[in-house]
């Protein structure tokens, strides 16, 4: 048995659970309710050092941070590929997808945000234009990356769509205006359209948790 371990609205965990989707690989979602403190809970420091979500619990290993496991995941089950074959459209979709995973995600993280009030007493609306000032950073060179599409990362959803569509989700749940971005906008749109992104949305597995 294939286990996630995983927040419904974690976007790291979105990120994985739209790549399990992508490649019709079965597998069970284990809740690990983060408002709750539940990540820091032994059991999941035993399967997670950094007391982190998603986990993927496969072949009998433990696999955390989600681009890793999704690298893990493209290796085992190669089609579809979350990344291209081609080694310059590759460094270009790694690229778009760093410019979420890498700049974007962690200084917007909770636990970021939870230090922001702690440390420096920043109250909801200060958090929160935190938030938006780094997303609209990301937003407006990713903007700048994007090609044709329909999809982000070109002809068909790979790793860039893959961590765009939970980095949007976010965007919207902070109520920014997305009209500088309307490529992200329209990349968005048409993976909202595919089945197997839209059933790994939060609202769709939050009543399984």
């Amino acid at each position: 048995m294939i286990r996630l371990h995983d927040y419904w609205r974690s976007s790291a965990s979105y990120r994985v659970r739209i790549a399990l989707n992508l490649k019709h690989i079965a597998y069970e979602r284990h809740d690990i309710a983060l408002l709750e403190g539940l990540h820091r809970a032994p059991d999941n420091l035993a399967r997670n050092p950094q007391g982190f979500v998603p986990t993927l619990e496969i072949d009998g290993a433990m696999l955390t941070q989600s681009l890793a496991i999704i690298d893990y995941l493209d290796a085992k089950y190669p089609d579809p590929p979350m990344v291209p074959h081609d080694a310059l459209a590759r460094s270009r979709v790694l690229a778009q997808a760093l410019i979420i995973a890498a700049d974007i995600h962690p200084i917007d993280n909770l636990r970021v945000l939870k230090r922001l009030q702690s440390q420096f007493g920043a109250d909801q609306a200060a958090r929160d234009d935190w938030y938006r000032h780094w997303v609209n950073e990301g937003f407006g060179a990713l903007e700048m990356t994007a090609g044709d599409g329909p999809f982000l990362g070109g002809d068909a959803p790979n790793l860039a769509d893959v961590c765009l569509v939970p980095q949007m989700y976010n965007a919207r749940r902070l109520e920014m205006d997305l009209a500088a971005y309307p490529k992200l906008v329209a990349a968005d749109a048409a993976a909202a359209a595919v089945p197997e992104i839209a059933a790994a949305h939060p609202d769709r597995v939050k009543s399984t948790a």
